[in-house]
This record gives structure tokens, sequence and C-alpha cells, in this order.
């Protein structure tokens, strides 16, 4: 046999083998690593624009994995793969992150604007993202999907008077988009990991800095808090005046919401402490990082989650709300929030 040709049979058997060991469709098994693409280039071949692609991961609908030693999150070609198969695809994927304003929201439901504005104002819709108009004022945007699941969930609503318990609300001058928009932000963050500290983060993200001082009262935890924080994986504001924007719609203003998310930041510190304490100057790295992670789906909760704060207020539901503070304390919680006496109801 000349060199030649045992060159030849050796090359065969190789590719062989290499076939035998690739999964069903072709696939290399599991545990090589997957190939994968920038976000720009995944959006493209799901041909989905950018917004909306963005909208899906933050959704949780595109799973996302962390760039080796950092940068934009990117995407497996088996992901890609996975979304493409799925029945109606592109068309289904764009239709579950279509946004409406107010105008387009009244029309889908058929009602006047005014009315979807106090729908929305009462916390029966809630806004999934928002942008500034040329005055600088935000506008808020609703996922089609979900004001068509709340028309055929509260049909009463969209006809006929508003319910005196929702009148009563408007006329004092609630209003719960930003609120409901901040929820809805913080638990899908906390869908995306599992680490104590940084969950943590996610929580202390809703309280001003003065706040946040009163429950953690070791500025090395706050300082070690700002750098575990998740942050969205895309569709960071890039204008300044749609950062500060940001930053004041994620602070909670109402004080039922304040004590809200100081019991569940409480709740969640205790459970960081019990992990592992923050570093301190000095320290040899002896806290663990946050492990980097695939995101998309609910990763396996590490501890009971903390009260999930309603999704809409009673006006809306008609249902009588949830004690914040019966559901989620043990005794002296209230004392170590430093609450007692302040009035808040």
């Amino acid at each position: 046999m000349t060199v030649k040709e045992v060159l030849r049979a050796h090359t065969a058997a190789h590719e062989d083998a290499s076939a035998e060991t690739k999964g069903e469709g072709g696939h290399a098994p599991s545990d090589a690593p997957a190939a994968t693409v920038a976000a720009g280039r995944a959006s493209q071949e799901l041909g989905v624009r950018r917004a909306e692609f963005e909208l899906a991961v933050h959704l949780g609908l595109i799973a996302v994995t962390g760039a080796p030693g950092g940068g934009r999150p990117r995407v497996h070609e088996d992901e890609i793969a996975r979304l493409r198969e799925q029945p109606g695809f592109p068309d289904a994927l764009v239709e579950r992150v279509r946004t409406v304003g107010t105008a387009q929201g009244a029309a889908l439901l058929d009602i006047a604007p005014a009315r979807f504005t106090r729908l929305a104002r009462a916390g029966c819709v809630s806004p999934v993202t928002f942008y500034l108009n040329r005055y600088r004022a935000v506008v808020w945007l609703y996922l089609a999907d979900e004001l068509a699941a709340f028309a055929a969930r509260e049909p009463e609503l969209l006809a006929g008077r508003t319910p005196p318990g929702m009148r009563t609300m408007l006329e004092s001058g609630a209003d719960w988009r930003a609120r409901n928009w901040r929820s809805q932000r913080i638990d899908r963050l906390l869908d995306r990991t599992t680490d104590p500290w940084a969950r943590t983060a996610v929580q202390a993200s809703a309280l001003d800095p003065v706040q946040l001082a009163e429950v953690v009262d070791d500025p090395y935890e706050r300082a070690y808090l700002v750098r575990v924080r998740p942050e969205p994986v895309f569709g960071r504001p890039g204008s300044m005046a749609a950062r500060e924007a940001m930053a004041e719609l994620m602070l909670a203003d109402d004080p039922d919401e304040i004590l809200w998310r100081r019991v569940n930041l409480t709740l969640e510190l205790d459970s960081a402490r019990e992990d592992r304490p923050a570093p301190r100057p000095g320290d040899d790295g002896g806290a663990r990082a946050t492990p980097p992670a695939r995101t998309g789906a609910r990763p396996r909760a590490v501890r009971p989650a903390p009260a999930a704060e309603p999704a809409a207020p009673p006006a809306c539901t008609g249902a009588s709300r949830p004690a914040a503070v019966g559901r989620t304390t043990k005794k002296g919680l209230l004392a170590r929030l430093g609450w007692r006496g302040r009035g808040a109801g």
C-alpha cells in the first residue's frame, strides 16, 4: 500500500468516526462548543429587525450567551435553528414582539384612546418598553399580544361605565404604568440569574441611594451590588436623555411600592449573606463571581422567591390586594427596614 493510499484510508476512517458522533440532524455532540453569531447576524438570519430581536431577548423568547471574556452577548446557531423550525416562522415571532402605542392599542381594542389611557393608568395593561418623543416625554409601548389577551379576559372593561373603584383611583391621580413596567423588568432580570448577590442587586436597583443605604448599611456590600447587577442584555437607551429617563423610571416612587421593594431586598440580602460575604479591600478574590449563563429560559431558583408584586391593582382585577408584608416578612423585619412610624400607608 502506497503512502497516498494509507493517508486516504486514514482520512476516510476519521470522517466516518466524525459522522457517527454527530447527533440527529448532523449536529455535533452536546459536549462540543457550539458556534455562535453576533446579535446583528442573528437578527438577519431570523428575519427580524434589530429592535424586534432585542425585545425578543428581553422577553426570553431568544436565548443568548455571554461572549468569552465579556463583550456583547451572542446567539448559538442551534438556537437560531430552533427558532427557524417553529411553526409560522418568522411571522409568528414578529407578532409576539409587536408593540403598539396608545392610538394603535386603542384601535386594536376598538375603544377610544382616552379610555385606553385610563386602563393603562389603572394598571389593567402594562407597558413593555418606552421611547422619548421630540418633547422628551415618555411614550409607553405595549405588546399587542398582551392587549388581545386582556380584551379576551376583561371584555366588560372595554365598554360601559368605568367601575367605581377604578374611577376613584384615577381621580386621585394614580398611574400604574411606570410601576408595572418596573415590576416586569425586575421579574425578567431575576429570571436570568440564580446568583444570590445578583438577585439582590436587581431588587436594589428600584431604590434610591437613601432608601438603599437604610436597608444595606454596609458600604462594601452596596459597592458589590453595583458590580454584580445584571443589566439588560440588549436595548440600553442610547441618548443621554433616554438614559436619564430610564434612571428615573427605574426607581420606585410610591410609599407602598417602596416598602414592597425594601421587603424583597431584605429577603434577598439575607440569602446572599448566607451564600457568601461581599468582598472587602484586600480580599484575594474569595467571593465568587457571578457565573456567565445562557439567558432566555428561567433558571432553577436557588431559594424560594420573594413575594412578587401584584401585576394589577384591585381597581382593575376586582381582587383584594395582597399585603406585601403579611406574606413575606418574619418577626422584626419592619424594624430592620426602618419603616415603622413613617406613615407610609
